[in-house]
């Protein structure tokens, strides 16, 4: 496996079960051969939470709290200490905001967290999960609390210009790519990449032509070809980037589909029934503040699955750490 992290940060979840959770973070850490540290949010205590009992005060609850989560940290990773050195840490604030002051503090490169599963009908990510995705600036690994540690199937979600690509665009599928190829060919996963194309001005086409349907049609049919086309270098693209042998043994899948994003990417998740979709969040890059994507943040609150979310090359989040 090609060693894409240095420096793991992996975020408890205890309202889920973290037992495949935390095996994935640390085969990724041994496999990439990277320093893994997990650690827990608590709030901060505050005067108005009620009486104390007698003889204690606000600073020894607090203590007692971050004792009591560092206990159940160790607990959580003892079966993993023989194998890999893990840092544990315990941290007060806002989870989110806090977890993001660690990865600009201590350069993170991945963040590993269980989703939150609050059990909403159809949404598997909580507010903090999706507060991540927004404003995390290294790639968000959101895991459901699978039986399983290993996945069998995982989707790339790319996006092709067929025309003239950019460089954010360009960067991001490589990203992509990058990512979920390596995961594959490391855990014999069968790769799907999924790019989801439009024919917007069908209709424009059909009204403004004196044979409506074959000049609608011959305009539907030349928006996919060029898009098979993008499509088709993307792939070669990848057997350059991971090679010949690599790209053989990985045989990825490419699918075609047309429609909007936002119901076609989570239509081929359930239809292929991926475990982990691997994707780029649409953000302006060098602008602090500027959020995840609409048509990403549609896409991910229908998924029931694992994600792995990538931010463009520059993004810029609008946490700071003066904050």
């Amino acid at each position: 496996m090609t060693k894409l992290f240095k420096n793991i940060l992996y975020l408890s979840e205890a309202s889920v079960a973290q037992g495949p959770s935390i095996a994935r973070a640390v085969s990724i850490a041994e496999n990439n051969q990277a320093d893994l540290t997990v650690i827990d949010v608590i709030p901060v205590i505050t005067v108005g939470i009620g009486t104390l009992p007698v003889g204690h005060t606000f600073d020894e609850l607090q203590t007692a709290m971050v004792s009591d989560r560092r206990k159940k940290l160790e607990f959580l990773v003892e079966p993993y200490m023989e194998r890999i050195s893990i840092q544990l840490d315990v941290l007060m604030g806002k989870t989110y905001i806090e977890v993001i002051h660690a990865i600009l503090r201590n350069k993170y490169d991945l963040l590993i967290k269980p989703a939150e599963n609050p059990n909403f009908i159809e949404r598997m990510f909580g507010s903090d999960d999706m507060q991540l995705l927004r404003n995390c600036p290294c790639p968000v690994w959101l895991t459901r609390s699978e039986k399983q540690s290993d996945y069998e199937r995982i989707l790339a979600a790319v996006d092709v210009n067929p025309d003239i690509p950019d460089a954010t665009e360009q960067n991001l599928n490589r990203q992509i790519l990058e990512l979920s190829s390596s995961l594959a060919i490391s855990k014999f996963t069968a790769l799907d990449i999924v790019h989801v194309w439009e024919a917007p001005f069908e209709m424009k086409v059909r009204s403004w032509s004196d044979n409506p349907r074959e000049a609608g049609m011959a305009y539907v049919e030349g928006e996919r070809s060029r898009h098979e086309n993008a499509i088709n270098r993307l792939g070669k693209q990848l057997k350059d980037q991971i090679g010949p042998e690599a790209y053989g043994h990985l045989s990825p899948e490419f699918h075609l589909r047309r429609g909007a994003p936002s119901t076609a990417i989570p239509q081929t998740v359930r239809q292929l029934q991926a475990d982990l979709v691997v994707m780029g969040t649409v953000a302006r890059t060098g602008i602090a503040g500027w959020l995840i994507g609409n048509t990403a943040e549609a896409i991910l609150e229908q998924l029931q699955c694992s994600v792995l979310a990538v931010k463009p090359l520059g993004f810029v989040s609008p946490v700071k750490l003066s904050e």
